[in-house]
């Protein structure tokens, strides 16, 4: 988990230093399309039977939904990453599993308890001071941000519905499958062909966010998530350091103290998310 920790950090930095030089939706277009490279070939091989089975069994409508969602999700995150510091960027991007305790509540009816709901109402004031509404750095990548935690909410639903059937391999093959197309037509509207510097750069990202998915997803699969998601924090240090010495930005004190207000409330709710799986798991087991 620090490993993937570390490669997203150096994974949003590259995105910021591609999206001087091209529009961030192209950035999306070409990691999605280097990503989707990198799962080829165990997609026709060792993978080829279960990604034939998701078309053979026409379950593509629900990766269709998830791509559109992921689309929106990325695009919103590399906007923000190219105009506003990266560790205020992944300070803010804590706040997701609140999001998906929301939405989990609101769209799935799903129940939440009152310690949570708290927890959650405290995590959004953490946001707020984060981003501190009326100071003159709250625009439109603020808000573009926000829209992101609610897309990127939006897929961890949508993934734990498509995780009943679907491994996190063949998922993460047809988002690239899905996603590449989509994101090339907006692309083609602001397209600027990339040095041969940046080509170079973008294959590097495509080649650190798929490792870092790939890093996170064998993570979870050792441990119970809420063992092994604390250590995803530490993307807030890495990120900081990263762009302290590449970009020259420094995060403030009000910056890091809703970044620790967002990441204890995130804890706690998926402590609690964890401990009622727990608690249901051993009702349904039978006698």
């Amino acid at each position: 988990m620090l490993l993937s920790a570390l490669l997203f950090g150096i994974g949003n930095a590259a995105v910021r230093q591609a999206s001087t030089v091209m529009d961030p939706i192209e950035v999306v277009f070409f990691r999605n399309l280097f990503s989707l490279m990198c799962m080829l070939p165990w997609a026709l091989g060792a993978g080829a039977p279960a990604c034939r089975a998701v078309l053979a069994e026409r379950r593509l409508r629900p990766y269709l939904s998830r791509a559109m969602t992921s689309l929106c999700a990325m695009g919103a995150w590399f906007y923000s990453v190219a105009h506003i510091p990266l560790a205020t960027a992944t300070a803010v991007s804590f706040a997701i599993p609140l999001f998906v305790t929301a939405g989990a509540a609101l769209m799935l009816r799903e129940r939440v308890r009152a310690r949570r709901l708290v927890a959650v109402c405290v995590g959004f004031a953490g946001v707020l001071i984060v981003l501190r509404p009326g100071s003159a750095t709250v625009d439109a990548a603020f808000l573009m941000l926000l829209v992101h935690c609610t897309a990127a909410a939006a897929t961890v639903l949508q993934m734990r519905a498509l995780s009943r059937k679907d491994s996190p391999a063949v998922i993460v093959t047809f988002l690239g499958l899905l996603v590449t197309p989509m994101a090339l037509v907006p692309a083609l509207f602001v397209w600027t062909w990339p040095s041969w510097t940046v080509l170079g750069g973008l294959v590097l990202l495509g080649g650190l966010l798929t490792l870092g998915q790939l890093a996170m997803t064998r993570a979870l699969a050792l441990a119970e998530s809420s063992a092994m998601m604390p250590y995803d924090y530490a993307r807030l240090p890495f990120t900081a350091a990263i762009a302290w010495v590449a970009f020259g930005e420094v995060m403030d004190l009000w910056g890091w103290v809703g970044a620790a207000v967002i990441a204890v409330s995130a804890l706690y709710t998926m402590h609690r998310d964890a401990a009622e799986g727990r608690k249901a798991r051993q009702v349904a087991k039978p006698a």
